[in-house]
């Protein structure tokens, strides 16, 4: 970890604070490009959105597929106050991103928040009608 990391690392920890004090959830995140320069930061806004993937390291990774050439993202930092939840995570992957450098692993996280009660468990069922199912995936690829 080099100084600027630690210092874009602080960032999203107080982006992460300025999102809790504004009543959102306490999570913030930036990119930043190979020489340094931030590129977009941003913060959870799950609560204000009414949105729960308004994570701001969806919001990042979205715009880094949308925004960025994919050898420009392939350079990139993401700096994040937490580690990515896997939803994240795996957007961060599809998008090409270079790195994230985090704050808070997911354990930490755990240790640290307030507890809650679990959600109950969805339930799953499949695969089912494989013949019908696989045609479109077929015909575009």
């Amino acid at each position: 970890m080099t100084p600027d990391d630690e210092r874009f690392l602080r960032r999203a920890i107080e982006i992460a604070n300025q999102a809790g004090a504004s009543g959102e959830r306490p999570f913030g995140s930036l990119l930043v490009g190979a020489d340094g320069t931030v590129l977009i930061e941003d913060h959870n806004t799950v609560v204000s959105d009414s949105d729960i993937t308004a994570h701001p390291e969806l919001k990042l990774a979205r715009w880094a597929a949308r925004e960025l050439a994919p050898d420009v993202a392939a350079v990139t930092t993401m700096f994040t106050s937490c580690q990515p939840c896997p939803m994240c995570a795996t957007a961060i992957e599809r998008s090409g991103l270079g790195r994230v450098v985090y704050a808070l692993s997911a354990e930490q996280f755990e240790q640290v928040r307030p507890a809650t009660a679990p959600l109950p468990p969805v339930r799953y069922e499949g695969p089912a009608l494989f013949d019908e199912a696989r045609r479109p995936i077929a015909d575009h690829y």
